[in-house]
């Protein structure tokens, strides 16, 4: 098919989760119907025999985990601790109906958590529910009042988020993830985990702390519980250290004898039980504005869920649609909404227990553990269960160590999410993460590695001069790392320069000059030089092209005139220009500068423009300039920038860069007229 015809055809997307428009038939509702619910193309194959025994293991295993967590983490995000119940069944058993993933345990996440206590901690603070105490002048808090006052307002965050992952869904934004890069997710969750840890060091302690909000907020608080440490309720730091050194041993324990055990010791769940009727409490964390914090859970527990899916379907060899996995937790979402639930994602302990206890599928029952009432439960023992699940969260810090020796930016890129995310609150963080690490690209645009490329021993490859020296003689390919765009054109423009080895500027302004001294040289009608028995005109009529028009030329004693032929070139030149070597300047050992586009995937105005320039610069010094390794898009682009023209065509464009080499020396290994030495005298006469 030829690229006029592609041209021609109407941009279509492979990936839109609408199909194309076409007939309504059977077969388009079915497959519409199945890609919206995914659970109707694998269940009917499902092997049973294989899998189920796994399934329901795993999901017993997970379902145990489910329970505590989703009491703990109820605290982080300001509500009762039943609301985490409800999490933890009901958008389960939706993602089980929508999602993609086999093997992500969707529910409560203490990153998710914080961020809505975040926002119940700033809009509904417990100043709001203070009521009278009869028979005194104090104020009581109303906690019955406040927290139905948070349910209604997290329910109706959770709608919200659910709505933005729908409709990001819908419209094939599964791609915004790709903004958030691993270091960058790393870095947030880590900062989250520390900001989850002081919130609970005042349950921990035993002591009352006020709420804060915005920036700096978390280090405040962390000075507040510093200066109440003498108040510490010592029945209750002790409590809490029993149970996190519990938890955390027979953890460790599991962790160790995993192969031996069919599903881990649930040791959240025993403390729990443990320590049911005796409190209950619910922690307030950060502020946040509504709408905003919406749209970063919405991004966050996305980010989180896919780059989780993604891994593990890596693993076992099936793919995950990242725009249905957007409306699979949307819907899990906005339906859990209207149940009281508080917003979900996927949790990495969880899904890590799923998978390594035999969980094949979204069939393993985890949601067959029903939200109950528990009662009144420690503060303290919910705090030791949150503060003992951050311990993976926490590994996280290696990451300096690996980054620092693999990659700078991206630890640059960790250290400024986890800072900002620690100083800001985590919607505001995040903001600037993203920002910083788009900042980052943009750096590296315009900072990338510009090399001259030497051949690999008999071979077609070409690599950079610094491992391969093998440079052909008179050519120079040069490339860049980085797209050529407005942001780095001109610095594109001065490292070719300078790698050439050419001071082209300087070349070009010695040519000018020579061609203003010619031309007032030509200004001289009558001015005629004996030259060796014949006679050089310098005349506009005698002198030929320098003055009017075809190439230098002298007239032998016989009166014929000869003209001075141009050396031969593929790019055309006008007969009225001079060679240098005519201009008695001397010619760059250079005749070939090839410009490898290979890593070029668009051109701008800007770009076209510095080529136009690189072309016009190189071709006035006698170098023929060549793009190799264009994508038809940047053609496309090329053609529609105008930078194609009667100097510069489509005859110095090659598919690679062994083509371009080829052509140029085969043509400089030809016979072609060399143009005529112009005596000493005549280069004396040219530099008066």
């Amino acid at each position: 098919m030829e690229q006029s015809e592609l041209r021609r055809r109407p941009w279509l997307s492979p990936h839109l989760w609408l199909p194309r428009p076409s007939r309504c038939s059977r077969a388009t509702a079915k497959s519409l119907l199945f890609r919206f619910l995914p659970i109707l193309s694998w269940l009917p194959r499902y092997p049973f025999r294989d899998w189920l025994l796994g399934d329901i293991t795993s999901g017993f295993s997970v379902g145990i985990m489910h329970l505590p967590q989703g009491l703990a983490y109820a605290l982080l995000a300001g509500v009762p601790p039943v609301t985490g119940l409800y999490s933890s069944f009901y958008p389960v058993l939706l993602y089980s109906l929508f999602g993609t993933s086999r093997h992500i345990s969707v529910g409560p996440f203490a990153v998710i958590s914080v961020m809505i206590g975040s926002v119940t901690g700033s809009l509904m603070p417990n100043s709001n529910f203070m009521d009278p105490d009869n028979g005194t002048n104090e104020t009581v808090l109303n906690e019955a009042r406040r927290d139905s006052a948070r349910v209604e307002l997290v329910a109706t965050l959770t709608v919200l988020v659910g709505v933005f992952q729908m409709a990001l869904g819908m419209l094939q934004f599964g791609f915004v993830v790709t903004y958030l890069s691993e270091p960058l997710v790393r870095g947030y969750t880590t900062a989250a985990a520390v900001q989850v840890l002081v919130s609970q060091l005042k349950y921990v302690f035993g002591v009352e702390v006020a709420e804060k909000s915005g920036p700096l907020s978390m280090f405040t608080t962390f000075i507040e519980i510093c200066t109440k440490l003498p108040q510490t309720n010592v029945g209750t730091l002790v409590t809490s250290l029993i149970a996190m050194a519990a938890i955390l041993a027979v953890k460790m324990l599991s962790a160790k004898f995993a192969s031996k055990l069919p599903m881990p010791i649930p040791i959240e769940l025993i403390t729990i039980i443990v320590s049911t009727g005796i409190s209950y409490g619910a922690v307030r964390v950060q502020a946040g504005l509504l709408v905003g914090n919406a749209f970063a859970i919405a991004v966050v527990g996305y980010a989180i869920c896919i780059s989780l899916g993604k891994i593990f379907a890596l693993k076992h060899g099936y793919k995950v649609n990242s725009n249905q996995e957007l409306i699979a937790l949307g819907i899990c979402n906005f339906v859990g909404g209207f149940f009281q639930c508080f917003s979900i994602s996927c949790s990495m302990s969880r899904t890590l227990v799923q998978e390594t206890t035999g969980g094949n599928s979204q069939v393993s029952p985890k949601w067959l553990v029903l939200p109950s009432l528990w009662g009144f439960l420690f503060q303290a023992i919910l705090a030791a269960i949150i503060i003992v699940n951050l311990k993976g969260m926490f590994k996280q810090f290696t990451d300096i160590r690996t980054l620092w020796r693999s990659n700078r930016i991206d630890l640059l890129i960790w250290l400024v999410t986890f800072v900002a995310t620690l100083l800001l609150n985590l919607d505001m963080g995040l903001g600037v993460s993203v920002a910083f690490a788009l900042l980052t690209v943009i750096f590296r645009t315009q900072m990338p590695r510009y090399s001259i490329l030497g051949q690999v021993s008999n071979t077609d490859i070409y690599r950079d001069l610094v491992e391969y020296n093998k440079e052909i003689p008179g050519v120079k390919i040069f490339r860049s790392s980085a797209t050529v765009y407005f942001a780095n054109a001109e610095l594109y423009a001065e490292a070719l320069k300078e790698k050439s080895g050419i001071n082209v500027d300087y070349l070009i302004g010695k040519k000018k000059k020579a061609l203003k001294k010619l031309k007032k040289q030509c200004s001289l009608r009558n001015a005629i030089i004996s030259f060796d028995g014949g006679t050089l005109f310098s005349s506009p009529q005698e002198l030929g092209s320098d003055c009017n028009g075809s190439g230098p030329a002298v007239v032998d004693s016989n009166g014929s005139t000869i003209e001075l032929e141009p050396q031969a070139s593929s790019t055309p030149k006008a007969f009225n220009e001079p060679t240098l070597e005519s201009l008695g300047l001397k010619k760059p050992d250079l005749h070939s500068l090839i410009l490898d586009f290979t890593p070029v995937n668009f051109v701008d105005t800007v770009c076209i423009k510095i080529l136009k320039n690189i072309f016009r610069d190189f071709q006035e010094i006698e170098v023929d300039v060549f793009l190799v390794g264009c994508h038809a898009s940047v053609i496309d682009q090329l053609e529609k920038g105008n930078f194609f023209s009667q100097t510069i065509t489509k005859h110095h464009l090659f598919a690679s860069v062994h083509d371009a080499i080829t052509y140029v020396t085969r043509g400089q290994g030809q016979s072609m007229p060399q143009p005529v030495t112009v005596s000493t005298s005549v280069n004396r006469l040219l530099d008066l």
